[in-house]
């Protein structure tokens, strides 16, 4: 039998407190009043008041408002039936399609045994050559996205969704404006990607709690998945507007606020999302892709700051490119040895040429004066960006490694790049 409460302690911002010793923390209540009702969360316990998030807001809420506790956590539908969907971050149809109730699942359940899982041992292809030659993307890998306002994160995203070699793709968005989540909508649809993808979408209209439920929900449809074998890829954006919702709640509960008003536990809040990346030994994988905006492009904000520690590594988006230098996947080193043999090869000999290009830019713009190599490495490393950096280059991983070759020797004699005389002889590309 759920108990019924009639009197709100207090209304605080979206945030309700209830005289209550019963609740549990994360429980889920239906507030009804003679104006409308609303879903609500529990997101605090403290004494005997339990401290409620209001998915609707609080404007018109009464004192005498029905506080109904569901006994449950919130929940999200894990069938099949999923696939081709795009939700709120309530888990309400946002495609105008009818709702679900089977197979419901709990949200932020605990985190899989260590003893489950396995050593990251399978790539994951997207045919982009910048992740998939330089920092290659690995099953069960988490690993962010550190971009700023106004770089094309959101297209980036998109192409994963369609080109990743992976079996499912959860889709995630946090704060996006209405025009992005049509953008998604239409770019998966128009691509026939949608049949594989489910999509949680909260936009910068609806409230904030929902933004709260969105990487849950996303990971719990995820491990859903991978439990049934298939090989699962979360795109998340954006982690800072989670944060930000996450600070909102905070500081309307009247917490102490750490660093830039953040709150203390923010690294438990982002580690326990990120750590739900698994490779299980016996059934499926979840890789997380995720975006974080840094503002004014300060990688020691807290977000960033915070999630370079929990994630294993991080890919660095500047102008429209996957920035080469900063950019790392730690667990590369797992995969690319399997793949070719030329792979590292070509990986480290490219960025050692192209950091030479960006000191002969430098050299140039002081006035130096160039030399017959500087003038190779000019032509070199514009041909890099243009074959291998630019975002619209969809090549597969031996596509991508053969135009490699073909543009060292367009800029150079063999005997100059430094590569291994037997890897020169068995891919040096013959003369046009």
């Amino acid at each position: 039998m759920y108990k019924t409460y009639v009197r709100l302690e207090r209304v605080t911002g979206s945030v309700v407190a209830v005289k209550t010793n019963d609740a549990a923390n994360r429980e889920l209540a239906l507030i009804t009043w003679p104006g409308g009702s609303s879903l609500a969360q529990v997101v605090r316990l403290e004494a005997d008041r339990a401290y409620l998030q209001v998915f609707a807001g609080v404007r018109g809420l009464p004192t005498d408002a029905r506080v109904r506790f569901l006994g449950r956590p919130m929940q999200v539908p894990g069938s099949d039936a999923l696939l081709g969907r795009i939700f709120d971050g309530a888990g309400r149809p946002r495609d105008g399609g009818p709702s679900l109730d089977e197979e419901m699942i709990d949200l932020a359940g605990p985190s899989v045994n260590p003893a489950k899982r396995i050593i990251p041992r399978t790539m994951v292809r997207t045919g982009i050559p910048m992740i998939d030659v330089f920092n290659s993307l690995v099953e069960s890998q988490k690993l962010p996205i550190f971009s700023v306002p106004g770089e094309p994160y959101l297209e980036l995203l998109a192409r994963l969704a369609l080109q990743a070699e992976v079996d499912r793709i959860v889709l995630g968005g946090m704060g996006l404006k209405h025009d992005d989540f049509l953008y998604f909508r239409d770019t998966l649809d128009g691509a026939g990607a949608l049949t594989r993808t489910v999509g949680f979408i909260h936009t910068a209209a609806d409230p904030t709690v929902e933004c709260l439920l969105v990487p849950d929900m996303a990971l719990a449809v995820a491990e859903r998945f991978a439990l049934r074998n298939e090989r699962v890829l979360v795109l998340l954006s954006d982690m800072t507007n989670y944060a930000d919702a996450m600070k909102e709640v905070a500081i309307t509960m009247e917490q102490i606020p750490s660093n830039r008003g953040y709150p203390g536990d923010l690294y438990t809040q982002l580690a326990s999302r990120y750590e739900r990346a698994v490779d299980f030994d016996d059934a499926g994988s979840i890789t997380i892709l995720a975006v974080t905006t840094m503002p004014g492009d300060d990688v020691t904000h807290p977000v960033p700051d915070n999630t370079g520690y929990i994630t294993e590594g991080q890919l660095y988006l500047r102008g429209g490119r996957i920035e080469p230098f900063g950019s790392l996947s730690r667990l590369k080193q797992l995969v690319n040895g399997d793949t070719r043999d030329d792979h590292r090869a070509i990986m480290n000999t490219m960025i050692q040429l192209y950091a030479a290009y960006r000191e002969t830019l430098e050299k140039r713009a002081m006035g130096f004066r160039m030399s017959e190599w500087d003038g190779q490495l000019l032509r070199y490393g514009e041909g890099f960006e243009a074959r291998l950096m630019d975002l619209d280059v969809d090549l597969p991983l031996e596509a991508a490694l053969d135009a490699g070759w073909r543009l060292l020797a367009d800029c150079f004699e063999r005997t100059q790049t430094g590569l291994p005389s037997a890897l020169v002889e068995r891919h040096w590309p013959e003369p046009a």
